[in-house]
């Protein structure tokens, strides 16, 4: 049985006119890669930074490692918590970091650390703030994974690169995780990129958890059905709709359930068309479907 290193229990946290975590419950297991995943605003960031005790919540319990982790280094010193936007002094430079960082974190691997720093070509003289944005994005990817801390959570870890380097990102984070198995928190809205590497999806909308699942019983859960409008209204009665688009005289609807064989054979028997939804085609509809009126 896996352990359970995170717990969070009816977590809110309310600000005078918005609530940005609304009654939040859910577990993270040891040595697994997590997604957490939701639009901009939808709480995100305001569950990493409780959990990593860097805001208190309204309400709610949370452990890390059985532990509450407000003022309790032992815990903390175990948790990396790679943000957006991470700021340092003006006068550290890129070896400064990886000088504190050495010092924070409990299982720093400077070798590794070091080879990172020639993959992402950064220059270890140079202040952090004359940094391009995608070499700062490349400061936190080092840090978090030369850290190899028990929990290691990525907050939009890699604004600013190119594709090739985010390629990079994954895949050393893919062999690093493997040779050196923790537990992996990826909070991003490039959903179908790494997809491939989440083993568990937890989708947040508007401070709410809206999806919790392993990453392989969500994949088919959802598929598209293309043909005349009258048709393909006919042929929809009683599923649930979560996404709509028509254009001339027909009509795309995305449906919640698994496309069995007999039903892609009663869809062909009428002309229509069907095909699978993509993970991150899935969580867009879902967070989208309140805000546009779609009903089931």
């Amino acid at each position: 049985m896996s352990q359970t290193v995170i717990e969070v229990k009816n977590l809110s946290k309310a600000y005078k006119d918005a609530t940005a975590v609304d009654n939040v419950s859910f577990t993270i297991e040891a040595n697994k890669i997590y997604g957490l995943l939701g639009r901009n605003g939808a709480g995100k960031t305001t569950i990493m930074q409780m959990i990593t005790a860097q805001l208190f919540p309204s309400q709610g319990e949370i452990r890390v490692f059985g532990e509450h982790p407000y003022e309790n280094q032992k815990v903390i010193r175990q948790v990396c918590f790679i943000k957006e936007g991470q700021k340092y002094p003006d006068i550290f430079t890129v070896k400064d970091v990886m000088g504190i960082a050495a010092n924070v974190y409990p299982n720093w691997d400077a070798a590794y650390a070091n080879k990172l720093i020639e993959v992402f070509r950064l220059p270890m003289k140079r202040l952090v703030k004359r940094l391009s944005r995608g070499m700062l994005s490349s400061v936190g990817i080092i840090v978090g994974l030369a850290s190899r801390a028990p929990i290691t959570i990525f907050d939009e870890p890699y604004l600013g690169l190119d594709a090739v380097a985010r390629e990079l990102f994954y895949d050393h984070l893919i062999e690093d995780y493997t040779n050196h198995p923790r537990t992996i928190i990826l909070s991003t809205h490039l959903i179908d990129e790494v997809s491939k590497l989440l083993e568990h999806i937890i989708v947040i909308d508007s401070g709410r958890i809206l999806l919790d699942d392993a990453t392989d019983d969500l994949r088919g859960r959802a598929f598209k059905i293309v043909g005349p409008s009258g048709t393909v209204e006919s042929f929809i009665q009683g599923l649930e709709v979560i996404h709509r688009e028509s254009f001339a005289s027909m009509l795309s609807v995305t449906v919640m359930g698994s496309a069995t064989t007999k039903l892609h054979k009663e869809a062909e028997e009428l002309g229509l068309e069907t095909t699978p939804v993509s993970l991150q085609q899935l969580i867009v509809y879902l967070t989208k479907r309140e805000k546009v009126g779609i009903q089931p």
